[in-house]
C-alpha cells in the first residue's frame, strides 16, 4: 500500500491562512489504512484546525467528506455538489499526492492543498508500524534475490551483495535496520540457492521505467 503521514499541524494552518472555508476531504484507500488520511483522521484534523483559528480569534467553517478512494475520476463526483456551490474557497485532501492532483485536475479553478506527506509503498510490521518494501522501480527482480527487495531494502540499492559495512546481519547505517543482504542469503540457503548469488546481475536501466516522463499503463480489455 501507499504509506503516507500527516503534515505538521503549523504546515496546514499555514496553507489554509487566508481561508475562513475549506472542504477537508478523506480517503478510504491506504491512508485510512495506515492511520492517515481517513474518516477519523479527517475529523480530528478538523477538530484541530477550528481549534487552532479559534485561538487566533477566527473561525474557520470546515466540511469533512471521506470519499471511497481519491485516485478514481468516478469518486471525485462526489465532490462536485459542494465545489460546484462555491460554497468553499479552498479543498484540503488527507489522501497520497495522488489525490490533490486528481482533484487540482477536475476542479481548475478551486485551490487544493495537500495535507499528508507521501512517504513510500510498504506494508504493516506491527500495530503502528509500516516499513518501505518497494520502490515501483517498474522492472522487478526480486526472485532473483529470495523475493526480498534490494532496491528499497538496501540503503545503497546494492544488486550484488552487501557492502563492507555491513555487520552481524545489521546495516552500517543503523544497528536497528536488517541488512537485508543477510536476509537474501539467510533465505536462499533455507530453499537451497545459494549458488544463485554467484551469478552477477545487471545494474537496473532506469531508463526503461522514467524516461519519458510519468508512466502508464493501458489495459485495453479494461477500457471502455
Amino acid at each position: 500500500m501507499v504509506v503516507a503521514e500527516s503534515k505538521p499541524i503549523e504546515e496546514i494552518l499555514a496553507m489554509v491562512a487566508d481561508f475562513d472555508k475549506i472542504l477537508l476531504t478523506g480517503c478510504k484507500g491506504c491512508v485510512t489504512v495506515c492511520n492517515a488520511g481517513g474518516q477519523k483522521e479527517v475529523g480530528i484534523l478538523a477538530s484541530a484546525l477550528k481549534i487552532a483559528r479559534k485561538k487566533e480569534g477566527r473561525e474557520i467553517e470546515i466540511e469533512e467528506i471521506t470519499l471511497e478512494r481519491q485516485c478514481d475520476p468516478e469518486y471525485i463526483d462526489q465532490l462536485e455538489e459542494p465545489i460546484a456551490n462555491d460554497k468553499y474557497e479552498a479543498v484540503v485532501s488527507m489522501a497520497c499526492s495522488v489525490g490533490p492532483q486528481y482533484i487540482a485536475k477536475r476542479y481548475e479553478d478551486m485551490l487544493v492543498f495537500p495535507a499528508l506527506n507521501t512517504t513510500f509503498i510498504g506494508g504493516s510490521l506491527e500495530h503502528g508500524v509500516w516499513a518501505e518494501f518497494c520502490q515501483a522501480c517498474g522492472s522487478c527482480g526480486i526472485h532473483n534475490f529470495g523475493t526480498l527487495c534490494p532496491i528499497a531494502r538496501c540503503a545503497k540499492s546494492l544488486l550484488n551483495g552487501p557492502c563492507g559495512g555491513s555487520a552481524g546481519g545489521k546495516c552500517e547505517i543503523s544497528p536497528e535496520i536488517d541488512c537485508v543482504w543477510h536476509l537474501i542469503y539467510e533465505r536462499m540457503s533455507r530453499l537451497g540457492q545459494v549458488d544463485k548469488m554467484a551469478n552477477v546481475v545487471m545494474f537496473k536501466d532506469w531508463t526503461t521505467s522514467r524516461d519519458g516522463g510519468p508512466r502508464k499503463i493501458v489495459r485495453e480489455d479494461l477500457k471502455q
